[in-house]
């Protein structure tokens, strides 16, 4: 069994301001990195246990270089910073077979209040619908694993993603660790956290085949952007429609197009 662990930042346990999700910050990103870093571990450690051979571990944060690759358990392999392929975030999980995707660390959607940090991919966006549901990162990357035909086992990360996780495949094993509320979290303890993904990790790599991601038919993306100059530069994406000066939108059946449209108009990977 091999696993693809996609780790993000503004979920992990404690989180609550930009400057500790920043490396120009040093003294409230150290503390976060470390958590991160731990969260991740954690997770493989859970894996490796249930009899995983090895966690293909994909850093998914601002530079992609958040994770120290020493903390990590032997039996991994790391992917640092960006290769600027149009998987982003799961760069590296159509180069081989895998049995389950992990994701550490995640966050809520534009706009959600779960998270002082909610937001969806470049941060210039109100909102992101899909399919008429306000879309995370942690939706988008489950719909590309459910393209390659990977089951998605394990979220770690606030509890509103998690609780939205569980609508879109019940059998997921989740882990939240924060609960927002306006400007602030009330977080678990951040060892508490760390024994609970290991444990969590373990049972999910045992049900992973219970996981498989439901895939629509048809995709629909609308973007909501802050800035009606940037929508409409965006709008001049093959196929995208610019609609009410601000949404810039997207159709296609092919959910690889959906990742080519977001490479470009979308992420900042």
């Amino acid at each position: 069994m091999k696993v693809f662990l996609s780790a993000d930042m503004e979920g992990t346990c404690g989180v609550v301001s930009w400057p500790e999700t920043e490396r120009t910050t040093p003294m409230d990103y150290t503390p976060i990195q470390k958590q991160m870093t731990r969260e991740v571990a954690a997770a493989c450690k859970g894996a490796l246990a249930a009899g995983a051979e090895e966690v293909f571990v994909k850093d998914s944060h601002d530079s992609a270089r958040n994770l120290d690759p020493n903390l990590l358990p032997r039996d991994i392999r790391i992917n640092r910073s960006w290769s600027g392929d149009p998987l982003s975030m799961m760069s590296g999980l159509n180069q081989e077979k895998f049995d389950a995707v992990f994701f550490t660390g995640y966050h809520a959607w534009a706009g959600c209040p779960g998270n002082p940090l909610s937001h969806t991919m470049n941060g210039m966006n109100n909102h992101v619908y899909l399919n008429g549901v306000l879309c995370s990162e942690f939706l988008i990357n489950s719909y590309t694993a459910g393209y390659y035909s990977v089951p998605v086992a394990l979220l770690t990360g606030d509890a509103a993603l998690c609780d939205f996780a569980k609508t879109l495949i019940p059998a997921i094993t989740t882990v939240p660790v924060n609960v927002g509320r306006g400007g602030s979290t009330t977080s678990i303890h951040p060892d508490v956290a760390v024994e609970r993904i290991e444990a969590a990790a373990k049972v999910a790599a045992t049900k992973a085949s219970q996981c498989q991601v439901p895939m629509p038919d048809h995709f629909h993306m609308e973007i909501d952007f802050f800035k009606h100059h940037v929508a409409y530069s965006k709008s001049f994406y093959p196929g995208a429609v610019l609609k009410d000066d601000k949404f810039v939108c997207f159709d296609s059946d092919d959910w690889f197009e959906m990742l080519r449209f977001c490479h470009f108009v979308l992420s900042d990977a």
